[in-house]
């Protein structure tokens, strides 16, 4: 947990700055030696001495240059935000391009300073991003620090493993990649959750454009280490978005996915269990070896459908296939995605159709879905009173009490409201 500051201190500001030039960091140094209310508690010399000091110091918040050699500001800063989560993080930088504010917020920065600055300017950005970070200091658990040497045993300190979401649809076109983005984004938000989200569909994935990520680094680079992977490794390739949750992208060409094996991806998955609360997958629509592998260790399989011949057939068929593969019913969650009014096919035919219950309809949106698709920013984000969001966050929370039937009974299937028939 955050050191506590001594009466003494009067809640000093812990900061540690994390520069590469010698200059710089004696400079930072004397612009905060006359505040009272700040300490810098150390300063790193480069991203991978930044990101051990702050594991080992417990900054409240990192004064990071973004251009440094080895592990950048940027890489530093996922890191950071992934291995000490109450610790705020300032960028500093020489360019203040669009691209470099943007990739520094997606790494967990919640400011962004241009050098050089004047004194007054860096000192009101520490202060400010203390008192924006100060709500969440005070929600971390009390937690012992495990220490870091070879003493130390996670053994001592069980951990529930985290629960695997895979999003599926035996037809196109009905909505996977889009609820599978805006889900994991309401679990992040609502359930305060740690959320990762990974794209499966290796030939033509949509999650990095649908949360306008630029995929720098994908599963793909994962596939040249299979006899190496760890947990640090694979948090590397993850990248961070702006909501809080963490994406693994699909390749960004159709003839690399060869590379990534079914064996590799199961692999990830289950170690990401270790790592996060929740793993949202969103596949493509077929049933191959790796379709099969991911929903043979998953937790719950959200089957989509949309009220269309075409959809509801292919639904049928699925379910054929998952009760011959002897998966429990309790396993499967069925959505209706697109529900539209003036449509004369209702939930409860296809529910008699099917045989299997429906969980949740999503409402037909055409305007937001497609504003969200073309500028990137998720629905549950960008139009947050719209009944669609209404709905995937009410689903968002009835699917976390389905991944925890014993903490608390799962409430019947939501179907008044915005899910009204």
């Amino acid at each position: 947990m955050p050191p506590s500051n001594s009466p003494g201190d009067k809640e000093k500001i812990r900061l540690l700055i994390v520069d590469d030039i010698p200059e710089t960091r004696e400079n930072l140094r004397k612009l905060l030696f006359f505040e009272s209310d700040i300490d810098v508690v150390g300063a790193a010399t480069n991203g991978e001495e930044g990101i051990q000091m702050a594991v080992e110091l417990q900054p409240d918040i990192v004064l990071m240059d973004i251009n440094m050699p080895g592990v950048d500001g940027i890489t530093a800063s996922e890191r950071i935000s992934q291995q000490v989560p109450f610790c705020q993080i300032i960028m500093m930088s020489v360019q203040g391009e669009a691209d470099y504010l943007r990739r520094s917020m997606l790494a967990g920065a919640r400011e962004f300073l241009i050098k050089p600055f004047s004194s007054d300017e860096l000192v009101s950005s520490i202060r400010r991003v203390y008192q924006l970070g100060a709500t969440r200091r005070q929600a971390m658990p009390a937690m012992t620090q495990i220490p870091t040497g070879a003493a130390a045993s996670t053994s001592a300190m069980p951990q529930e493993k985290g629960k695997i979401v895979t999003v599926y649809s035996a037809k196109g076109g009905v909505g996977c990649s889009t609820i599978a983005v805006n889900v994991a984004i309401a679990l992040q938000q609502n359930a305060a959750s740690k959320v990762a989200l990974v794209d499966t569909s290796l030939q033509f994935g949509d999650v990095g454009v649908l949360l306008n990520l630029y995929a720098s680094r994908t599963i793909a680079d994962l596939a040249s280490h299979v006899d190496e992977l760890d947990n640090e490794l694979i948090n590397d390739i993850f990248i961070a978005h702006s909501s809080g949750i963490k994406a693994l992208l699909a390749p960004p060409r159709p003839e690399v996915a060869d590379t990534v094996t079914p064996a590799l991806v199961v692999d990830v998955l289950e170690r990401l269990r270790t790592m996060f609360d929740i793993i949202i997958v969103d596949t493509s629509s077929v049933l191959d070896d790796l379709v099969l592998s991911v929903l043979d260790i998953s937790d719950k399989i959200i089957v989509v459908t949309t009220p269309e011949i075409p959809a509801i057939k292919n639904a049928k068929l699925l379910f054929e296939v998952t009760e011959a593969l002897e998966y429990e019913r309790e396993r499967t969650m069925f959505i209706l995605n697109k529900v539209d009014k003036r449509i004369n096919i209702r939930a409860e035919d296809i529910e008699a159709n099917i045989k299997y219950k429906i969980e949740a309809q999503l409402p037909l949106d055409e305007r937001s879905v497609t504003t969200a698709v073309n500028q990137g920013v998720p629905f549950v984000l960008g139009d947050k009173n719209s009944l669609l969001t209404q709905a995937t966050v009410a689903f968002s929370n009835h699917l976390v009490k389905s991944l925890n039937p014993s903490s608390e009974k799962v409430e019947a299937p939501v179907r008044s409201g915005i899910f009204g028939r």
